[in-house]
C-alpha cells in the first residue's frame, strides 16, 4: 500500500478532484441532505486553521468544522497521540481496564467541578444524550423529560425527540415522554421581556408552570444545551442556569446539560454551564464529544453525578456500546487536554473574544442595515440577518425552504467565494473558528463578512 502524504498547502490535482466527487456522488448517502441537490467540495488536506481542496483553494475554516476541530486541522501533539497509541495498543473491549480510558475519565471528571465521580464513554454527542437520560430516568424512577423548543440534542430516536428544532420533524412520532418548553431568546422574547433580568425571570415561571402542569412526579430531567448552539448561539441571561437548577432542585428532577458542542473550551472554560453562569452551577450529568477530542477521532461521554453512580452501585445499567473509550479517541482526549492547559487556550479564548470578536462584530452591527443583532460568548457567535432592524424581519422565513433561502445562500457562496467557509443557519452566520485561531486570521474572516454583508445590505435596497 502506498503511503499518501499529509496535505499542508493548496494543491492543484484535477484528477485527485474527479476521483473523490465521482465516488462521494456515487456511493455516499450524505446526513440532512436530498441527495441529487448537492455537490460536496472534495477536501484534499488541512492545517491549523486552514482546509484545501484540489483546485488549488484553501479556505478558512470559520466554523471549525461543525463546531468541533477545537485545536485546528493536523494538531501535531493530536496526531502523535494517536499513532502513539495505535503501536501500542489500537483497540479494547470496554470490559476491559485501560489506562488511557482511566486518565481521561479522572481529568474529565476533575475538570467538571465537585459532585462528579465517573464518565460513561460513548462514540458521539447523540448516544451521550441517550444514555444521560436512560440514566436520569433509571435514577428517578420516572419517564418525562423537559427539553428547549430552540435546541439540538442529536438524531437517533430519543434524542431527536428532545430536539426542539425542525429536524426533530422528520423523526416523528418520536419517543414517549419527551415535552418541550421555551427557552430564552431576548431578541425575540415570547413573553415580552425588554431586560435580560426581565427574560430570565418570566423564562423561569414559564418552565415552572410546564413542570407544574406536566406533573413534577413524572418528570425524571430537564435537558438543556448550556448555551444553545446550532438553534440559535443563544447564551443564557445572568440568573437562568441558576434558576433552572434552583426548579430541579424543588422538584426532585435531574438536569441535563448538553455541553456536546460548548464543552471543552469553546466558551473559554472547560464547560459552557461554568462559562454561561454568573454563580456557580452545578448539573447532575453532563453529556460531551465534538471538542473532547477535537474531531480527531469520534468519542462522547456522560459525565455522572455520585449520586446517580450510586443507583448502579448494586444494579446493572442496562447499556453500553462496542466502542466505549476507544483507546485511540481516550488518547487524544488526554492529548487535546494537555494542549489545552498547555498554551493556555482557555485564557486566550477569552481574550480573543474581548479584544477581537465581540467588537469586530459589534461593528458590523454597526455598519449594516442587515444585521440585527450579534451575541455569543468565547469562540462561538451568531449574526443574525434581517430585513428590517425595526421589526426584525428574519431575512429568511423560520425554516425556509427552496427559493426563500436565496439570500442566506448569496452569502455564504460570497463568503466561500473569498475563501472563508462559515456555518449559515436559519438567518444566521455562525462564527466558530479554531480555538487556536489567530487575531489576524479571526480578523480576517471578518473582514470577508464585511464586505459579503455590503451586498446583502445592498439588495435589500433594491
Amino acid at each position: 500500500m502506498l503511503a499518501v502524504p499529509p496535505v499542508t498547502g493548496p494543491v492543484t490535482d484535477p484528477a485527485a478532484d474527479a476521483a473523490t466527487r465521482g465516488n462521494d456522488r456515487g456511493h455516499v448517502f450524505h446526513s440532512w441532505s436530498a441527495q441529487d441537490a448537492i455537490d460536496p467540495l472534495p477536501v484534499a488536506g488541512g492545517a491549523g486553521s486552514y482546509f484545501f481542496d484540489y483546485a488549488g483553494r484553501r479556505y478558512l475554516d470559520f466554523s471549525s468544522q461543525l463546531v468541533n476541530l477545537n485545536l485546528g486541522h493536523g494538531h501535531p501533539d493530536l496526531i502523535a497521540a494517536i499513532t502513539a497509541q495505535a503501536h501500542r495498543l489500537a483497540t479494547v473491549q470496554p470490559a476491559f481496564a485501560n489506562d488511557v480510558r482511566g486518565r481521561l475519565a479522572e481529568l474529565v471528571v476533575e475538570r467538571a467541578g465537585a459532585g462528579f465521580s465517573h464518565v460513561f464513554f460513548t462514540n458521539g454527542g447523540t448516544d451521550a444524550v441517550e444514555h444521560a437520560v436512560r440514566m436520569a430516568r433509571l435514577h428517578t424512577g420516572r419517564h418525562k423529560v423537559l427539553s428547549a423548543y430552540r435546541s439540538y440534542h442529536g438524531s437517533t430516536a430519543g434524542s431527536a425527540s428532545l430536539t426542539g428544532d425542525p429536524r426533530r420533524w422528520g423523526a416523528e412520532p418520536g419517543t414517549p415522554g419527551t415535552v418541550h418548553f421555551l427557552g430564552p431568546y431576548l431578541y425575540r422574547s415570547a413573553f415580552g421581556a425588554t431586560t435580560p433580568a426581565e427574560e430570565t425571570a418570566r423564562c423561569l415561571a414559564h418552565l415552572r408552570q410546564i413542570i407544574e402542569f406536566e406533573g413534577p412526579s413524572g418528570i425524571a430531567a430537564v435537558t438543556l444545551e448550556s448555551m444553545v448552539g446550532g438553534s440559535g448561539v443563544l447564551p443564557p441571561p445572568p440568573g437562568y442556569l441558576a434558576g433552572v437548577r434552583a426548579l430541579c432542585d424543588e422538584f426532585g428532577i435531574l438536569w441535563i446539560a448538553d455541553e456536546v458542542m460548548v464543552g471543552f473550551g469553546r466558551l473559554g472554560e472547560w464547560f459552557g454551564y461554568q462559562a454561561c453562569s454568573t454563580t456557580p452551577v452545578v448539573p447532575d450529568l453532563v453529556t460531551f464529544a465534538k471538542g473532547s477530542t477535537c474531531g480527531y477521532v469520534p468519542l462522547g461521554g456522560v459525565i455522572i453525578s455520585a449520586a446517580v453512580v450510586d443507583s448502579f452501585r448494586t444494579r446493572a445499567y442496562p447499556g453500553g456500546l462496542t466502542y466505549s473509550g476507544h483507546p485511540l479517541a481516550c488518547a487524544v482526549g488526554l492529548a487535546a487536554i494537555e494542549v489545552i492547559e498547555r498554551d493556555g487556550i482557555l485564557a486566550a479564548v477569552r481574550d480573543l473574544a474581548d479584544e477581537v470578536l465581540r467588537p469586530g462584530l459589534e461593528r458590523l452591527a454597526d455598519r449594516h442595515p442587515c444585521v440585527g443583532e450579534v451575541r455569543g460568548v468565547g469562540a462561538f457567535w451568531a449574526v443574525e440577518l434581517v430585513r428590517d432592524q425595526a421589526t426584525r424581519e428574519p431575512l429568511v422565513p423560520f425554516n425556509a425552504t427552496g427559493a426563500a433561502t436565496a439570500p442566506m445562500n448569496a452569502i455564504g457562496a460570497g463568503c466561500r467565494d473569498a475563501g472563508v467557509w462559515p456555518l449559515i443557519a436559519g438567518n444566521r452566520i455562525h462564527i466558530a473558528p479554531p480555538l487556536t485561531a489567530t487575531a489576524d486570521e479571526i480578523q480576517e474572516g471578518l473582514s470577508v463578512l464585511d464586505h459579503v454583508l455590503d451586498d446583502a445590505d445592498f439588495a435589500l435596497l433594491r
